[in-house]
């Protein structure tokens, strides 16, 4: 290896003079900066400070995401234009012996041209674009407080002041437990769905006009004939029985020795004797309208006291459509209270005599341990097939999902078959959102609900509609679930003395 020795003359070569000359950095105007500044996006620049690589040639925006409700003022924001980019210092050094190469004999900073101010017909035009700007924002500010009333209806043409929207898809085993008798645990889930019914503003509404899965409801749709403190009692009352028919239909299918108990008479809704051209609004109800509302429990009809349905039912065999009897009923939130009733016969029976409304099922079961489905403040029916699968799923060895996330809805009957329910649509969306690709579904919602449903599900969702515990069975069972060989493992269970 030989080692090159350096001399000194009066004529250095070029690259003699890279090596020893002083480095010399040109300075830019302050003028020329605070106009590169100006035309650089601050988030950019921010960015290439932070980063670890001085050869970043990208820009992070650290910005976080916006929430969905602020989609509309996605065009109000404008994204960076120029990234800013800084020069590997390799090419730094080359290009400053390629200057010393071309000036070894003179070196002069080099500058650029003069900054000229923008034109006139520019500064001109940033003043209307600034007004529209402003009216802009002003103008959504002021729709999001503006009533929704003023513009949005329901599908009847009503005033609406509240939205039917998407609201989770939670695991239900993680609200169940029991220690009676051995769990196993599964990998595949049950969800059940939820939807939120908020009040809304003429913003919320113009957002949500055209999306399949929101839904726009009147202060009726909402409330019925009830109070807020009604409606919210009447749906933690829905909520108690749909778990105490999903235990009762769970164990029993499995073969253990449970039994339900008939609980208290409580009005769910009023007989329509008359519906409009439609079939969507009720014009005529039954007499007993004029006294009784959606969520009053009976305590005494016709002098005698209620335990359940059944004393109703030997009550009313005494009497014929057309007699007035006297009632005495509970409100919530209002206390007792007395009125008469005058008697109808039923639609397809006429000869049978009725009050004139539905009777709520409060039903209570009777199991032979203890079971427990923390709902928490949700309220409603609608999960009551989830809830029985999961407990069938839990109770039996293998898989009743087939390992995969299996949302369900629907209301469970002790006779296991399953009804409708409401907010399909938006339950669909839930369910998307969640990740699931299968959502088991009542039959009993009808074909146009069914329709817009795929509709939202689009080629994310399998939607799957039963009419049964036994027909949700065998559809897990095609999905690769252990459904339809369960067996009856609660023949052999010895209730506790």
């Amino acid at each position: 290896m030989s080692v090159s020795r350096i001399t000194t003359n009066a004529n250095p070569n070029d690259t003699t003079v890279a090596m020893i000359a002083p480095v010399i950095t040109a300075r830019p105007p302050l003028a020329t900066i605070d106009h590169a500044l100006r035309h650089i996006d601050v988030r950019g620049a921010r960015s290439v400070s932070d980063s670890a690589s001085p050869t970043s040639d990208g820009i992070r925006d650290l910005r976080p995401s916006r929430a969905v409700d602020a989609l509309a003022l996605a065009g109000l924001r404008q994204p960076a234009a120029i990234s800013a980019r800084i020069a590997n210092p390799a090419i730094q050094a080359e290009a400053m012996v390629s200057s010393l190469n071309d000036t070894q004999h003179e070196m002069v900073p080099a500058t650029g041209p003069g900054v000229r101010a923008p034109a006139a017909a520019h500064r001109w035009w940033s003043v209307p674009l600034a007004v529209l700007a402003v009216l802009i924002v002003t103008a959504v500010l002021v729709v999001s407080v503006l009533p929704a009333t003023l513009r949005a209806e329901n599908r009847d043409g009503d005033a609406a002041e509240f939205a039917l929207v998407p609201a989770d898809a939670e695991r239900v085993a993680d609200r169940l437990s029991f220690d009676a008798v051995d769990r196993y645990p599964a990998e595949g889930a049950f969800l059940f769905v939820t939807v939120r019914e908020p009040e809304i503003t003429l913003l919320d509404w113009w957002i949500g006009d055209h999306e399949p899965e929101v839904g726009f409801l009147s202060r009726e749709d909402k409330f019925g004939t009830q109070t807020p403190d009604q409606q919210r009692s009447f749906s933690v009352e829905m909520m108690r029985t749909a778990k105490e028919t999903a235990e009762y239909v769970a164990l029993s299918t499995l073969g253990y020795p449970a039994e339900i108990i008939p609980g208290d008479v409580i009005v769910a809704d009023l007989v329509c004797l008359e519906a409009d051209a439609e079939g969507r609004q009720c014009i005529e109800y039954a007499p007993s309208d004029d006294l009784l509302d959606p969520g009053d429990k009976l305590l005494v009809v016709d002098g005698v006291e209620l335990e359940t349905i059944d004393d109703l039912s030997s009550v009313l065999s005494r009497h014929q459509p057309g007699d007035v009897i006297e009632i005495e009923f509970e409100r919530p939130g209002e206390g007792a209270r007395t009125g008469e009733v005058e008697l109808i016969g039923a639609g397809e029976t006429p000869e049978r005599t009725i009050i004139g409304f539905q009777p709520f099922d409060t039903a209570r079961a009777d199991l032979p341990f203890d079971v427990q489905i923390d709902s928490g403040a949700i309220g409603g029916p609608s999960a009551g097939l989830a809830f029985t699968l999961t407990l069938i799923d839990e109770l039996t060895p293998g898989e009743l999902t087939g390992g995969l996330a299996v949302a369900v809805t629907g209301t469970i009957r002790i006779d296991g078959s399953v009804g409708a329910i409401g907010g399909l649509a938006q339950k669909v969306s839930a369910v998307r959102q969640q990740g699931a690709t299968v959502f088991i579904v009542p039959s009993a919602q009808g074909e146009e609900d069914l329709a817009r449903a795929r509709e939202v599900a689009g080629d994310d969702v399998l939607i799957v509609p039963v009419d049964d515990l036994q027909g949700a069975l065998a559809a897990l069972d095609e999905l690769g679930g252990n459904g339809l060989d369960l067996g009856t493992p609660g023949d052999d269970f010895n209730v506790a003395e």
